[in-house]
């Protein structure tokens, strides 16, 4: 696997005998001073990849405090072209970055420009949710020529060749969805996941990060040596929401991953 021995993010999320752990943050929430802030610490805190949302008005798979952080990004003036430019900034920390964005804002941003200017700030690889693999072209190609990773989603409802499909054309690592249903903290992981994450490595040989439901020093140590990653939203998205620094949190998490 070429795309997998090349990739920063595939080097970066590999598992060695601990688990990765990736946090999520909303670009321009609280404010974009306080959220550029915010990510370079945590960057610097001994993540494995730091994801970056881009705010969007329809935020299908989003819960309600990422919607509600998203909501307050989009009034406090965050465009694609700020998010990219706080993606550059924070990469400058040096840990591997990737940009979540829905399909809409790259759309009007232009994919070309906006595949050309993440890669210039620095950028590792972008998610797009709700692009299905069988519609990604032309984007996916044009994310690719500029060298950034596009990471794409299995669920417990995906069927085994979609699977397949989905790991062809993922790169840097697969994202695999823990749930049925929008982002948000759970109470504990669901009972099938161990089984899910075992039927997508069947597919590929890059990283897995486990997401969506995420939340706890337990929900770390359920996926070590299950999952190579974790990808932790809402509740460092909630830390940032109440006005504290989710710092604290993510230490928490990092010594569960270990």
């Amino acid at each position: 696997m070429k795309a997998a021995e090349k990739s920063r993010l595939a080097s970066a999320l590999r598992a060695d005998g601990d688990l990765k752990l990736v946090p999520y943050v909303m670009a321009g929430h609280p404010d974009r001073k306080r959220s550029t802030e915010l990510a370079k610490r945590l960057a610097a805190s001994g993540v494995a990849a730091l994801e970056i949302g881009i705010p969007h008005s329809d935020p299908l798979a989003d819960g309600p405090v990422i919607q509600k952080a998203g909501q307050a990004a989009l009034e406090n003036g965050m465009t694609v072209a700020a998010c990219i430019e706080l993606a550059g900034a924070v990469a400058g920390e040096g840990v591997p970055i990737v940009l979540m964005s829905y399909i809409n804002p790259i759309l009007a941003h232009d994919p070309r420009r906006f595949a050309a200017e993440a890669a210039q700030a620095g950028v590792a690889g972008v998610i797009v949710p709700d692009m299905p693999v069988e519609e990604s072209e032309p984007v996916a190609g044009w994310l690719r020529s500029a060298a950034l990773d596009t990471i794409f989603m299995v669920a417990p409802t995906t069927s085994e060749p979609r699977m397949d499909t989905v790991c062809e054309h993922s790169s840097g690592f697969v994202y695999c969805v823990t749930l049925t249903g929008i982002t948000g903290a759970r109470a504990e992981l669901p009972t099938g996941l161990k089984q899910l994450v075992a039927n997508v490595r069947k597919h590929t040989q890059l990283p897995i990060a486990a997401g969506f439901g995420i939340s706890r020093p337990e929900h770390m140590k359920a996926l070590r040596g299950v999952a190579d990653a974790a990808v932790v939203g809402s509740a460092v998205v909630a830390e940032i929401d109440a006005g504290r620094d989710p710092s604290a949190l993510v230490k928490t998490l990092l010594k569960a991953c270990r």
